[in-house]
C-alpha cells in the first residue's frame, strides 16, 4: 500500500468514530503489551482453580450433607456450568467427605493462589491505566485489596447460584435468567474494574467495557464446555491428560483477554485517546498516549518522566484541558 493510499485510508478512520474508537483500541491493546498481560493473569488464574475445587467439595461435605436439595441448587448453578472443574464439581460433591484438615489445607492453598491471581490482575490493571509505578500500592495494602477482592467475588458467586437454583425452580422466570446473569457478571466485573487499581475511577468510567466484557463472559460460559473441548481434543494425543489443564488453561487465558479488552475500551473511552493515527503522521492523541505510556514508569516521587518528539511537526504539548493522569 502506498503512502499516500495509507494516509487516506487513515484518515477516513480519523473521521468516523465507529471506525476509529475500535481501531485506537486495539493500538493501545498492543502497546500496553496486554497479551502478555493476560497470559500473567491465566498462569495465576489457573492455579487459584483446583485449590478452589478442594474448598467447595469439602464445604459441601461439611456444610451440606443430609440436605440433598441445598446440593442440587449447587449442583445447578453456575458453577457447575465453569468448562472441566465445574463436572468435577458435579462428580465429587457427593463423593468427598469434607473434613476440618482439608478444608484448612484447601482454604490456605486458595488464598495462596487466589492472592497471587487478584494482583497480576491490580498489575494488569494499574498498567493499562497508566498509573506510575511509585503510586501503585505497596505489599500490605495490595493484599488487602486482594482479600477484599476475593471476597467480593465469593459474594456474587454465591449470589449466581442462588440465582440459577431459582431459575431452576420456576419456569415462567427461567427465560429472564440469561439476562439476570449478564447484569451480575456486568456488576462483578465494573466492582474489578474498580477496585483493583490505584486510578480514582467512577462507575461512568468503567460501565461501557464492564458491559461488553460481562455479555462477553455470560456467552464464554455458556460456551466454555465447546472451546475447552476443542482444545483437549487436539491436544490430547501429544498431552495426554495433561490436556484437560492446557484446555483449561486456554480458557483462562481467552477470558483474561477480554476482561483486559474491557479495561482498554474504558481507558481510550475516558482519557479519549482517539483517534489514532496508522500513517507515519503522529497525531495529538498518539503523543498523549505515547506520553501516557513514558509516565507509568516513574518509579521515584521526584522521578518526571516525558516523552519528546524528532520531528518538528508532531505535537510536542498537549493542551492542558486535556490532561489525563489517573492518579
Amino acid at each position: 500500500m502506498s503512502k499516500d493510499l495509507l494516509r487516506r485510508v487513515d484518515a477516513l478512520q480519523q473521521q468516523h468514530r465507529v471506525l476509529g474508537f475500535p481501531l485506537a483500541v486495539v493500538k493501545h491493546y498492543g502497546e500496553d503489551g496486554a497479551g502478555n498481560l493476560a497470559a500473567a493473569m491465566a498462569h495465576f488464574g489457573i492455579f487459584s482453580l483446583f485449590p478452589l475445587l478442594l474448598v467447595l467439595t469439602s464445604l459441601a461435605g461439611i456444610l451440606l450433607r443430609g440436605d440433598p436439595d441445598l446440593q442440587q441448587t449447587l449442583l445447578d448453578s453456575a458453577l457447575a456450568q465453569f468448562p472441566i472443574v465445574g463436572h468435577e464439581i458435579h462428580d465429587s460433591l457427593g463423593a468427598i467427605g469434607g473434613t476440618g484438615l482439608s478444608l484448612g489445607i484447601g482454604i490456605s492453598l486458595s488464598l495462596w493462589a487466589g492472592i497471587g491471581g487478584i494482583r497480576a490482575t491490580q498489575t494488569a490493571f494499574d498498567t493499562v491505566w497508566g498509573v506510575p509505578v511509585r503510586d501503585r500500592p505497596n505489599a500490605v495494602r495490595a493484599i488487602a485489596r486482594s482479600l477484599l477482592m476475593l471476597v467480593s467475588i465469593g459474594a456474587f458467586l454465591l449470589a449466581s447460584a442462588l440465582l440459577s437454583g431459582f431459575a431452576g425452580s420456576s419456569f415462567t422466570t427461567a427465560p429472564f435468567m440469561i439476562p439476570a446473569s449478564a447484569a451480575m457478571n456486568i456488576l462483578a466485573i465494573g466492582t474489578a474494574y474498580r477496585v483493583l487499581t490505584a486510578a480514582d475511577l467512577r462507575w461512568h468510567d468503567v460501565i461501557w467495557g464492564a458491559s461488553i466484557a460481562g455479555i462477553g463472559w455470560t456467552i464464554l460460559l455458556a460456551a466454555g464446555g465447546w472451546i475447552v473441548g476443542r482444545r483437549i481434543a487436539s491436544s490430547s494425543d501429544v498431552y495426554g491428560g495433561f490436556a484437560i489443564v492446557i484446555g483449561l488453561l486456554a480458557w483462562i487465558y481467552l477470558a483474561a483477554q477480554l476482561v483486559l479488552v474491557g479495561l482498554e475500551i474504558n481507558v481510550v473511552r475516558s482519557a479519549r485517546l482517539w483517534p489514532r493515527s496508522w500513517a507515519p503522521d503522529l497525531t495529538t492523541h498518539d503523543a498523549r498516549t505515547l506520553r501516557r505510556l513514558a509516565r507509568r514508569e516513574e518509579r521515584h516521587p521526584d522521578e518526571i518522566v516525558d516523552a519528546h518528539f524528532r520531528r518538528p511537526d508532531a505535537p510536542d504539548r498537549d493542551d492542558q484541558a486535556l490532561e489525563d493522569r489517573p492518579t
